[in-house]
């Protein structure tokens, strides 16, 4: 899936129009907030946060890693 994206001034700024298609594929609305992640092959646009997935999955470790204080707490 390549799409070409145009760079635009806006303002003082610069933006690219995401088209509707993509818009909708992506699952976003208006106001939604986009992540700019730096990959080996250049960046990635995410609605997804990286670094609290990478918090979760820290808190899912520690809980693996402490099952029974986790068990014992619940109670």
């Amino acid at each position: 899936m390549a799409n070409t994206l145009t760079l635009r001034k806006i303002g003082n700024s610069y933006g690219v129009i995401l088209g509707r298609d993509l818009v909708d594929r992506l699952g976003l609305e208006e106001g939604d907030t986009l992540f700019v992640v730096r990959t080996g092959h250049g960046i990635e646009l995410t609605p997804f946060d990286p670094e609290f997935a990478e918090a979760v999955e820290a808190g899912r470790d520690y809980m693996r890693r402490h099952r029974n204080a986790m068990r014992e707490l619940a109670k």
